[in-house]
């Protein structure tokens, strides 16, 4: 089981206030590359722009305080965003979760259509994403 870091979210009330900022401050580009097609009507509908420093993405996603209640999964990625993590099998990293007594919840593609996402907890309450392209996705 490979884990390697995919991308960094940071949630925000002002999605292009902030894409800005990173586009200007920190001179990163709009990625275009490897998008996650979001599954607006299946819990998160907010606003979000994707940018990179052409290695690592950063999604700047719009603050959504609920989408855990719309959902049904008790971990809000977007409420305050979350460090996510491509496996390339996460079926057996979820095996290792539970070895080791890490809750998580499995929000299977509700969020991204063609990703398996799974979010857990560290020990100081960051939320980690953990997904897998789905084999019949790009």
């Amino acid at each position: 089981m490979k884990l390697e870091l995919h991308h960094i979210n940071f949630a925000t009330r002002d999605v292009d206030k902030m894409s800005k900022f990173y586009k200007k401050i920190l001179q990163l580009k709009i990625e275009t590359n490897d998008l996650p097609v979001l599954e607006k009507k299946r819990g998160y509908s907010g606003d979000v722009s994707f940018v990179s420093d052409g290695h690592i993405q950063m999604h700047i996603a719009e603050k959504d305080l609920e989408v855990n209640f719309k959902t049904g999964h008790y971990i809000n990625p977007v409420e305050k965003g979350h460090i996510a993590y491509r496996t390339d099998n996460i079926e057996e990293f979820k095996k290792h979760l539970i070895k080791n007594g890490i809750k998580f919840t499995d929000w299977g593609n509700i969020g991204v259509s063609g990703w398996d996402q799974i979010f857990f907890y560290d020990p100081d309450g960051n939320v980690i994403e953990v997904h897998q392209k789905n084999t019949n996705s790009n």
